[in-house]
């Protein structure tokens, strides 16, 4: 394998890193835009509940 080769592999390498990088911080973010809409909705419903209630 010629220096170039192995220089292409590298960059390569780098750059699968960084998608892999990118998208574990998109699905985490995702999750925690899950569990904040999931505490809001809980929110909302006993909101209404408790205002059934009056």
């Amino acid at each position: 394998m010629s220096d170039s080769e192995a220089r292409n592999f590298q960059y390569l390498a780098y750059g699968l890193i960084a998608c892999w990088v990118i998208l574990v911080a998109y699905v985490l973010t995702l999750a925690a835009r899950g569990k904040r809409l999931g505490r809001q909705l809980e929110n909302v419903q006993r909101m209404m509940e408790d205002r059934e209630g009056k």
